[in-house]
């Protein structure tokens, strides 16, 4: 029966059965062992008259998970703010699956038997040389702990979902005055006169100390807070079982002598483990280092200094990671960055001189409609001219003339008239398809909105914490 499953692992329903057989044996019993007496109320949220279980969360949670590989689903629990966005994910599909079977009842659909009896007789993996197979189908539901009632619950439920959002996945008519005004819009091209006025065309004297001085408490260079830190690995082939439990245990032994007041070098030294000290480094250039990933490098810097790290768990083996120091963010001293002030000094200098000259011929532009060096060109919202051009040419007005700020650059623009673009079977085509696909996500969040209105959700609080531990 598992060799059949795996076969057929890849097809959507396939992946379903097997999350199901996933969860008996990881959900099973949860509920008791956590709650213990109190295991009776085993709801989560209420919506509308559905209710929210941890064993349907649990399914859910388990279902998910065999659809990731397994260095995923380490990397997941390796952190624990993706596994809290990771576990409100699948409440709030529950939640939404919850209110739409809500509405499916109010509307008064139903889902006959022979129809249920019809979906199962269909699904490939109960099927046996082309026919429905009763033993493959006893099988698959007793290996899973689901009852017929109950897996027949979940395709009703299904097909009512299917029935309620089925009418707003029909792509949708974009109006005719709608599309005409979005391909105008985004196809149209102006033309336009502007002149470029550089910065590096005009000649700055070497600034006193004083200048540099004066410029620099204006624009002081902020080095970010940083961070000293060393690690003790403990390596070990996490995918064969013996390994891992081998340095799992060399690990709490590392972190022992460590409490007893070792550092993280003897430790290491005692243990046979490996002992890597990073230096000094801020979270946006930190070291090549196989284990600093992005999320060790966030959890680095929420730490505090002189302490370690519980024992994490890598793709490379077991990690104690110490913060030995903590340079909190400060300015650069003067004389450090001395040579990089002398550059933007002279940067700014030439910006200012340029500007006076962009002015100049804007002033002389609005007097006599003349603008000396003048390019004339079309453009359309892409091309033509540069980026920062491109965006004041069609954010402002027809026969507008203004001075464009750019990083090297004044630019003194004249915006002429709007050319209407022609039309292109395939522009027009590409656009629809995006329209509609717009108006169909806007329907969607409009009618979720509605939903959410309609049922209401309520939190069973007492058993929500203790489940999630708040």
């Amino acid at each position: 029966m598992l060799e059949y499953l795996r076969n057929a692992a890849d097809k959507p329903v396939a992946k379903i059965l097997i999350g199901i057989l996933a969860f008996s044996f990881v959900g099973w019993g949860v509920a008791e062992w956590i709650f213990g007496g109190v295991a009776g109320d085993t709801t989560l949220v209420s919506v509308g008259s559905n209710e929210i279980t941890m064993q349907q969360f649990n399914l859910e949670k388990s279902r998910e998970l065999s659809n990731m590989t397994r260095e995923q689903q380490r990397e997941l629990y390796s952190n624990a703010e993706a596994v809290q966005i990771f576990n409100d994910k699948i409440l709030s599909n529950l939640t939404t699956q919850a209110m739409t079977e809500n509405h499916a009842k109010k509307l008064g659909f139903f889902v006959t038997d022979a129809r249920i009896a019809s979906e199962i007789r269909a699904f490939p993996e109960f099927q046996l040389n082309g026919s429905f197979s009763t033993y493959l189908f006893d099988n698959v539901l007793a290996n899973s702990g689901y009852t017929e009632a109950a897996f027949a619950e979940v395709l009703r439920n299904q097909i009512l979902r299917s029935y309620v959002l089925g009418m707003i996945s029909v792509p949708l008519k974009v109006p005719d005055f709608a599309f005409v005004a979005a391909y105008n819009a985004r196809y149209k091209q102006r033309q336009i006169d502007y002149t470029t006025v550089k910065f590096s065309d005009f000649k700055v004297n070497e600034p006193t100390e004083e200048q540099l001085k004066e410029f620099y408490a204006q624009h002081p260079h902020v080095i970010p807070e940083q961070r000293t830190v060393s690690y003790v690995l403990i390596s070990a082939d996490m995918n064969k079982p013996d390994s891992y439990d081998e340095a799992y245990e060399q690990a709490i032994h590392v972190e022992d002598d460590i409490i007893a007041g070792e550092t993280l070098q003897e430790s290491a030294n005692r243990n046979k483990a490996k002992y890597i000290s990073l230096g000094t480094f801020d979270s946006e250039n930190a070291p090549q280092d196989d284990i600093m990933t992005e999320s060790m490098i966030s959890r680095i810097f929420t730490m505090d200094e002189g302490l370690e790290s519980e024992i994490i768990e890598t793709d490379k083996g077991f990690v104690i990671v110490r913060v030995d120091k903590i340079i909190p963010s400060h300015n650069a001293d003067f004389s450090s960055v001395k040579n990089n002030i002398l550059s933007d000094w002279k940067h700014e200098e030439q910006r200012k001189q340029a500007y006076l000259r962009a002015n100049e011929l804007l002033i002389d532009l609005n007097k006599t409609g003349n603008l000396t060096g003048k390019k004339t060109v079309k453009v359309s919202r892409t091309d033509g001219a540069p980026t920062d051009v491109l965006t004041a040419t069609f954010n402002s007005d027809l026969k507008t003339n203004s001075i464009v700020p750019g990083s090297n650059a004044f630019y003194v623009l004249h915006i002429e008239k709007e050319i209407t673009p022609k039309p292109n079977s395939e522009k027009r085509e590409d656009l629809n398809k995006e329209l509609e696909k717009f108006s169909m996500e806007e329907i969607a969040e409009d009618y979720n909105n509605f939903l959410i209105r309609e049922y209401p959700v309520k939190i069973n609080k007492k058993v929500f914490d203790r489940f999630f531990d708040k």
